[in-house]
Formats: structure tokens, sequence, C-alpha cells
């Protein structure tokens, strides 16, 4: 499989199909009050970065990077089911930390949850360390923040 890393349009049909899922699992695994995405359109707001994993015409996952002042918060991060295992978190997240620097951004955050313990996993070996909450996030019991200096 080879991956390809781009921009996109969130509100493109495809990626839209990718948020989407995404989204219907974490309300399948999640109270409300518990989940933090983005919806589709705010992905495509000014101060958001978007990009897709593809091989050819499939797409095998997305995420964006929010530009903040002074760091970057991943969200969106998502992988489909039939790609797990065969590196694209990891494409998606050194994408994401290339456009962080391009922003000129040397901080990176995020928020996740125990319940998804391969994305705690994948961004543990990326080098993300966990925290405590940041910006508007409140405590849950659910969520897991993490940063990482790049």
């Amino acid at each position: 499989m080879s991956v390809e890393v781009m921009a996109a349009r969130a509100t493109d049909p495809g990626p839209r199909a990718l948020i989407e899922a995404s989204q219907e699992l974490m309300r399948a695994m999640f109270r409300p009050d518990q989940n933090h995405f983005l919806p589709i359109e705010a992905l495509a707001a000014p101060d958001i970065r978007f990009l897709v994993a593809r091989d050819g015409e499939a797409l095998l996952g997305c995420g964006a990077l929010h530009v903040k002042p002074g760091y970057g918060e991943l969200k969106s991060v998502f992988v489909t089911d039939a790609a797990r295992g065969r590196g694209v978190g990891a494409a998606l997240i050194e994408a994401l930390e290339a456009a962080a620097r391009a922003e000129g951004l040397t901080l990176l955050r995020l928020e996740t949850a125990e319940e998804l313990a391969a994305a705690c996993r994948l961004y543990t070996r990326h080098g993300y360390a966990r925290r405590g909450r940041f910006s508007d996030y409140v405590e849950n019991g659910c969520s897991v923040f993490m940063e990482k200096r790049l």
C-alpha cells in the first residue's frame, strides 16, 4: 500500500464521509458531553489545516490541525478499519506535525480518550506525553490530554 497525505476540503464528499464515519464511532462510544469533535463545516475554517491519507483513489484516513495562538491542536484524526495497522495514522501525524512547523508552531496538543487505546499508543510512540486539561476542555472522566514540543 502506498500512502500519500495531502491537503483536502473537509466538506468535499470523500473527506466528509471519513469525518462522518469518525463522528458516528465517537457518538457510539461516548456521551455527548464527552465528544469534542468539530462540526464538518468548522473543519473548513481558515484556521484549520485538513489532510487526507489516500492510496490512489481510496481514502484511508484524515486529520486536522487547528492553528491557535501559541500552539496547534490535532483534531479529527481518523483511519478507516481497512487501513488500520498499515502506518496510515503515523503518516497523518507526521504530515500534521509538518503542517504545524510550516505555521511556525512549536507545540502540539490533543484530546483523546482512554477507550481509544490504539490512538493513545500511537500518539505516545510519536512523542506525545500526557498533560492536564487545556483550553476550554473540562474534566469528564474520559478525556486524555497530550502534548508534544516540536
